[in-house]
């Protein structure tokens, strides 16, 4: 049987000019909340192939993807043109180990992301089971402009829901409407990040999960081992999960 099956269309929903969520419905096979799973579609004689992570929660029917139009893009450019009842073709199976049974239970959990890296954290969420391995989750999302601050409505209901939620947007290229300025990195390093939240998290209270740019990624893992956290690993569990998100 192929891996590859037939999804339709259900909406698009965009968020900016670039920003877009994809949102389609197909017969995939059970995953984990923050796997990824990959999009096709053929141009001429070839498949174009991209991965992308799960939003929704692994129990829900609609399939929902966090893209961004990327200029040029062979695969993104295609995908934006998209309308209700076409076809994609979507990677029956996920893949991927950034996942919550991964992760060491902990008293906080700070997600840490970049862009349309928020997208496996929404699906965490959403999931709810987070709250069975911590009491604090504090999702924390860097972007370039305020109007890149996707899923607000989706953040709400969830710290409606949840009162453990924390939410801070970081805006580095523009004064920001709500949370910080400047860079997530920068924030760990002066320790601002977890003052803003009035939080003091220790290796003994805290995890980390990473996911976004590969240079945001490995520069706020090595403040934090800096800070005396450490990577965690199946056979040494430490405090620090990543995923590089391209």
């Amino acid at each position: 049987m192929s891996n590859w099956v037939d999804a339709c269309v259900k909406d698009i929903v965009w968020y900016s000019d670039t920003l877009f969520s994809l949102i389609v419905n197909a017969d995939v096979e059970p995953f984990k909340a923050g796997q990824f799973t990959k999009l096709s579609m053929i141009q001429g004689d070839k498949r174009i192939a991209r991965a992308y992570s799960y939003v929704n929660a692994p129990s829900s029917a609609d399939l929902e993807f966090y893209l961004i139009n990327v200029q040029d893009g062979l695969l993104s450019q295609q995908l934006a043109k998209l309308q209700p009842g076409d076809t994609v073709m979507i990677e029956r199976r996920a893949s991927g180990f950034f996942t919550l049974d991964e992760v060491p239970q902990s008293e906080q959990l700070w997600m840490l992301s970049t862009g349309t890296a928020i997208g496996p954290f929404l699906s965490m969420l959403e999931q709810g089971e987070v709250w069975q391995q911590f009491d604090q989750v504090i999702l924390v999302h860097g972007v370039r402009l305020n109007t890149d601050l996707s899923y607000q409505k989706s953040i709400a209901a969830l710290q409606q829901k949840y009162s453990g939620l924390k939410y801070v947007p970081v805006v580095s290229r523009e004064h920001p409407d709500m949370g910080l300025h400047g860079r997530i990195t920068d924030h760990i390093k002066a320790q601002s990040l977890f003052s803003h939240v009035d939080l003091t998290p220790t290796p003994d209270t805290a995890q980390f999960m990473i996911c976004g740019n590969p240079n945001m990624v490995k520069d706020t893992s090595a403040l934090l081992i800096e800070q005396g956290y450490s990577r965690n690993r199946r056979k040494e569990p430490g405090n620090i999960t990543v995923e590089q998100y391209w």
